[in-house]
This record gives C-alpha cells, sequence and structure tokens, in this order.
C-alpha cells in the first residue's frame, strides 16, 4: 500500500468509526504514536493505548459528522492531510491538519492539530 493509499485508508476508516476499528488499527505500527487535540492526554504510544484513545472518542460520537479531506501531500515517509469536520454539535466547521510518518506501509507517528 502507498503512503498516500494509508492516508486515505485512515480517512475512509475515521469516517466508519466504532466499526472500523481493526482497519483502523491495522494501520498503525505497533509502536506508533498518535498525538491529538480532543482528549486533553499526552501522546498514545503503541497500538493499545492508540486503540484506548479512538475508543475514548468513539464513546460519545459528534453527531451527523461529515469528514471531508481538503489535500494530502506525501514526501517519502513524511505526509501532511487538511481536513474539515461538520456536524450540528459543532458552532461552525472545523479544520485540522494532521502530520504522519509511515514506514513499510504503515504509521508510526499521527499528530492531529486543529487549525
Amino acid at each position: 500500500m502507498s503512503n498516500r493509499e494509508v492516508i486515505d485508508s485512515y480517512f475512509t476508516a475515521m469516517r466508519r468509526g466504532a466499526q472500523a476499528e481493526e482497519d483502523l488499527i491495522s494501520l498503525f505500527a505497533e509502536e506508533a504514536t498518535y498525538s491529538e487535540p480532543f482528549s486533553g492526554h499526552p501522546s498514545a504510544n503503541g497500538l493499545e493505548e492508540i486503540r484506548q484513545r479512538l475508543r475514548l472518542g468513539w464513546e460519545q460520537p459528534l453527531p451527523d459528522l461529515e469528514l471531508d479531506v481538503l489535500e494530502i501531500e506525501v514526501d517519502g515517509r513524511n505526509a501532511r492531510a487538511r481536513w474539515e469536520c461538520r456536524s450540528p454539535a459543532l458552532p461552525r466547521p472545523m479544520q485540522g491538519e494532521d502530520s504522519y510518518e509511515i514506514v513499510n506501509g504503515q504509521i508510526t507517528r499521527l499528530e492531529v492539530r486543529l487549525l
């Protein structure tokens, strides 16, 4: 799987939410790190911490969430994706940027930040 396909698969799984848990986890390397601004917790390290972090977010999903990828740039093992999500629960659309490191078809580092 190319690095672009890994990112496309990540967003496809994120749109599906909890029902895509195994698909999403399979995209990460065993010792991957995942940091995001939503939980208020430090980075998750390793598959089980990442799984728990994702489950935490799925406990109270945003209703009618729409997630659009605005841009993807891949430069070797590093990539960046800009995205926008919308939900009636949000006061306005939110935009964010993901920074990836992908090695041998698996995400080794993912940092999510809001713009």
